[in-house]
């Protein structure tokens, strides 16, 4: 009874929800933009926020979702990057940063591609979403669908590039963080993303990227600018050193290099400042005891996040808690410890460790042969 009593007991405590330490403590930093925001791609945590819900015009930076639709059909089978897209005359039409395209003129979703993501080509935005979709209206539904699955909920688009603003297309530099966070997981964007230089129609038209991070800025892999005198200067970028990768956006900045600026100083503080700790000290788990179980063990799993960003300095410590067993039957999902983890003295996590499969308890038949072996060893 004693023993039944301290188990219960012991698994109350390992249910009980763990704090979770802040990877930042509001540095002050000198932003001059009105509105930005400072992630961590692996993690999604905040490093650092000025007024990041603060909706506004996003000009080019909407091509964001543009692309991630479009890597999105590459990826998915859908479309391949040797078909060839026809420009309607309606794409031809867009004005602003464009790459002249003439109604019918034809040219590879590699290229229309290239041209979105190095200079901001309207008029190759508008015609793959044509491409896509039919028509861009039928695109802009998918851009603001997927926007809703991302619960980018201070987000709404009325149009693929961000040329035009009618009040009704906006958003926030939290959301812009958070669809970039999504493009970049898809890794051969930045085959065009980290492009500064490079031509289409047979080396005839010379392509030079909008984003002069990619040029200068150690890691840079992309990611979008924005400019019209609405929206004033926007850009999210990313970059990425020893296996971290950061997403910065500056929203409505005055002018391109105090928004390039800004960017930079948000970058080089996370990379100077923090660092991604694994959560699990790479030893495979134990398998833990089961009683009156179908099998006598059950194999362990850790759940949840992978990291956790943590201030550099100090190497991380691990410490494993589990249940001495596990009473049949067992869940697969089921906790039955955790694995805490510290850097410098200081807990950063704490890592639910549950059950990897489910063990059924053993029947009437089953429990009187093992009762007879305990008894009489037959």
């Amino acid at each position: 009874m004693k023993r039944t009593v301290s188990l219960i007991l012991a698994l109350s405590l390992l249910a009980l929800p763990c704090p979770r330490a802040s990877a930042a403590e509001a540095p002050v930093l000198s932003i001059a933009a009105p509105s930005a925001i400072l992630m961590e791609k692996e993690t999604g945590e905040v490093l650092y926020e000025k007024k990041a819900d603060d909706p506004g015009f996003p000009a080019s930076v909407t091509k964001i979702m543009t692309m991630l639709l479009i890597i999105e059909a590459m990826e998915s089978g859908a479309i391949s990057p040797d078909d060839t897209v026809v420009a309607s005359a309606r794409a031809a039409s867009f004005g602003g940063s464009c790459v002249y395209l003439e109604a019918g003129e034809r040219m590879s979703v590699h290229d229309m591609l290239k041209c979105i993501a190095v200079v901001s080509a309207n008029d190759c935005a508008v015609a793959m979403a044509e491409h896509l979709s039919g028509s861009e209206e039928a695109f802009v539904k998918k851009m603001n669908d997927r926007a809703n699955e991302l619960g980018l909920t201070h987000t709404h688009f009325s149009n693929c590039s961000g040329l035009f603003d009618d009040g009704q297309h906006y958003t926030t530099a939290r959301d812009v963080a958070i669809m970039s966070r999504e493009l970049i997981r898809h890794e051969a964007i930045k085959e065009y993303t980290t492009i500064w230089m490079d031509s289409i129609r047979d080396g005839s038209f010379e392509l030079a990227n909008t984003n002069k991070l990619v040029y200068w800025y150690p890691g840079c892999t992309g990611l979008k600018t924005g400019y019209t005198s609405t929206a004033r200067y926007c850009l999210s970028a990313t970059a990425e050193r020893n296996g971290v990768e950061y997403i910065a956006v500056v929203m409505h900045g005055e002018t391109a290099d105090s928004r390039n600026r800004d960017a930079e100083t948000l970058l080089s503080y996370a990379f100077s400042n923090y660092r991604l700790i694994p959560l699990t000290d790479g030893k495979s788990l134990p398998a833990l005891p089961v009683e009156l179980g179908k099998k006598k063990r059950v194999p362990l799993t850790l759940e949840g996040p992978a990291y956790r960003l943590a201030p550099k300095g100090g190497e991380p410590s691990y410490a494993l808690t589990l249940s001495p067993s596990a009473a049949a039957p067992v869940q697969k999902g089921q906790r039955v410890g955790s694995l805490r983890v510290t850097v410098g003295g200081e807990q950063i996590a704490e890592v639910p460790v549950c059950a990897a499969e489910d063990v059924g308890r053993i029947g009437f038949g089953g429990l009187f042969a093992k009762l007879a072996l305990s008894l009489f060893g037959v």
